[in-house]
Protein backbone atom coordinates (compact mmCIF):
# COMPACT_ATOMS: atom_id res chain seq x y z
CA UNK A 1 0.00 0.00 0.00
CA UNK A 2 1.41 3.33 -1.44
CA UNK A 3 0.08 6.85 0.68
CA UNK A 4 -0.20 8.72 -2.35
CA UNK A 5 -1.02 12.16 -0.37
CA UNK A 6 2.28 12.16 2.00
CA UNK A 7 4.34 14.55 -0.57
CA UNK A 8 1.19 17.00 -1.04
CA UNK A 9 1.21 16.38 3.20
CA UNK A 10 5.53 16.96 3.36
CA UNK A 11 4.77 20.27 0.77
CA UNK A 12 1.99 21.60 3.24
CA UNK A 13 4.13 20.83 6.73
CA UNK A 14 7.24 22.40 5.11
CA UNK A 15 5.36 25.94 4.11
CA UNK A 16 3.78 25.99 7.51
CA UNK A 17 7.31 26.09 8.68
CA UNK A 18 8.77 28.39 7.11
CA UNK A 19 5.40 30.76 8.02
CA UNK A 20 6.69 30.13 11.46
CA UNK A 21 10.30 30.54 10.70
CA UNK A 22 9.42 34.02 10.04
CA UNK A 23 8.25 34.49 13.59
CA UNK A 24 11.31 32.91 14.81
CA UNK A 25 13.13 35.30 12.81
CA UNK A 26 11.48 38.44 13.79
CA UNK A 27 11.61 37.12 17.71
CA UNK A 28 15.57 37.10 16.81
CA UNK A 29 15.71 33.20 17.57
CA UNK A 30 18.78 32.94 14.97
CA UNK A 31 19.50 29.18 16.31
CA UNK A 32 15.94 28.29 16.00
CA UNK A 33 15.45 29.63 12.61
CA UNK A 34 18.58 27.53 11.22
CA UNK A 35 16.88 24.51 13.10
CA UNK A 36 13.71 25.30 11.22
CA UNK A 37 15.12 25.78 8.17
CA UNK A 38 16.82 22.36 8.17
CA UNK A 39 13.19 20.88 8.26
CA UNK A 40 12.07 22.90 5.86
CA UNK A 41 14.71 21.30 3.78
CA UNK A 42 14.22 18.00 4.28
CA UNK A 43 10.09 17.73 3.98
CA UNK A 44 10.30 19.25 0.92
CA UNK A 45 13.20 16.80 -0.53
CA UNK A 46 11.12 14.23 0.88
CA UNK A 47 8.11 15.53 -1.13
CA UNK A 48 10.28 15.86 -3.88
CA UNK A 49 11.28 12.20 -3.68
CA UNK A 50 8.02 10.75 -2.97
CA UNK A 51 7.13 12.01 -5.88
CA UNK A 52 8.97 10.10 -8.50
CA UNK A 53 8.30 7.08 -5.81
CA UNK A 54 11.37 6.81 -4.07
CA UNK A 55 10.99 6.27 -0.35
CA UNK A 56 13.62 8.27 1.58
CA UNK A 57 15.51 6.49 4.44
CA UNK A 58 15.08 7.94 8.01
CA UNK A 59 17.88 10.36 8.08
CA UNK A 60 17.92 14.01 7.74
CA UNK A 61 20.24 14.33 4.49
CA UNK A 62 18.41 14.19 1.56
CA UNK A 63 21.72 14.55 -0.82
CA UNK A 64 22.95 11.69 -0.91
CA UNK A 65 19.45 10.14 -2.03
CA UNK A 66 18.44 13.04 -4.44
CA UNK A 67 22.23 12.83 -5.94
CA UNK A 68 21.63 9.30 -6.62
CA UNK A 69 18.04 9.79 -8.51
CA UNK A 70 19.37 12.91 -9.88
CA UNK A 71 18.34 10.97 -13.53
CA UNK A 72 14.89 10.82 -12.65
CA UNK A 73 14.29 14.31 -11.13
CA UNK A 74 11.56 17.05 -12.85
CA UNK A 75 13.48 19.27 -15.06
CA UNK A 76 12.70 22.54 -12.65
CA UNK A 77 14.58 20.09 -9.95
CA UNK A 78 17.11 18.59 -12.08
CA UNK A 79 19.10 22.01 -13.46
CA UNK A 80 18.86 22.69 -9.17
CA UNK A 81 20.23 19.84 -7.84
CA UNK A 82 23.29 20.50 -6.61
CA UNK A 83 22.01 23.67 -5.34
CA UNK A 84 19.60 21.92 -3.09
CA UNK A 85 21.62 18.82 -2.08
CA UNK A 86 24.35 21.47 -0.95
CA UNK A 87 21.60 23.16 1.60
CA UNK A 88 20.57 19.80 2.35
CA UNK A 89 24.19 18.65 3.55
CA UNK A 90 24.90 22.22 5.27
CA UNK A 91 21.66 22.94 7.22
CA UNK A 92 22.29 18.91 8.54
CA UNK A 93 25.41 20.03 9.78
CA UNK A 94 23.40 22.78 11.77
CA UNK A 95 20.68 20.69 12.95
CA UNK A 96 21.72 19.46 16.52
CA UNK A 97 24.25 22.13 17.25
CA UNK A 98 21.38 24.59 16.45
CA UNK A 99 19.13 22.60 18.38
CA UNK A 100 21.15 21.33 21.86
CA UNK A 101 24.15 23.49 21.47
CA UNK A 102 27.33 21.52 23.35
CA UNK A 103 29.69 22.19 26.43
CA UNK A 104 31.67 24.86 24.12
CA UNK A 105 28.77 26.26 22.45
CA UNK A 106 25.40 28.10 23.47
CA UNK A 107 23.00 27.88 20.09
CA UNK A 108 21.64 31.55 21.27
CA UNK A 109 25.00 32.62 21.39
CA UNK A 110 26.36 31.13 18.08
CA UNK A 111 24.26 31.74 15.38
CA UNK A 112 23.83 34.96 14.39
CA UNK A 113 21.40 37.01 11.99
CA UNK A 114 23.45 36.22 8.66
CA UNK A 115 23.05 32.49 9.88
CA UNK A 116 19.45 32.76 10.40
CA UNK A 117 19.28 34.56 7.29
CA UNK A 118 20.76 32.46 4.80
CA UNK A 119 19.30 28.98 6.38
CA UNK A 120 15.81 30.77 5.76
CA UNK A 121 16.78 31.59 2.40
CA UNK A 122 18.10 27.95 1.39
CA UNK A 123 14.59 26.64 3.05
CA UNK A 124 12.43 28.96 0.54
CA UNK A 125 14.33 28.14 -2.37
CA UNK A 126 14.14 24.65 -1.28
CA UNK A 127 10.74 24.36 -0.99
CA UNK A 128 10.07 26.52 -4.34
CA UNK A 129 11.88 24.52 -6.45
CA UNK A 130 10.04 21.39 -5.07
CA UNK A 131 6.71 23.28 -5.50
CA UNK A 132 7.49 23.57 -8.91
CA UNK A 133 8.78 20.20 -9.96
CA UNK A 134 5.95 18.61 -8.04
CA UNK A 135 3.13 20.94 -9.55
Amino acid sequence: MRNERLAGDYLRRAGSRVLAIEVLLREQSWADVVRESQEVVELALRALLRSMSVDAPQIHDMSPILLEHRDRLPAAAGAAVEELAAASRSLRRDRELAFYGSEDLTPSEFYQRDDAERALAMARRVLEVAQEAIG
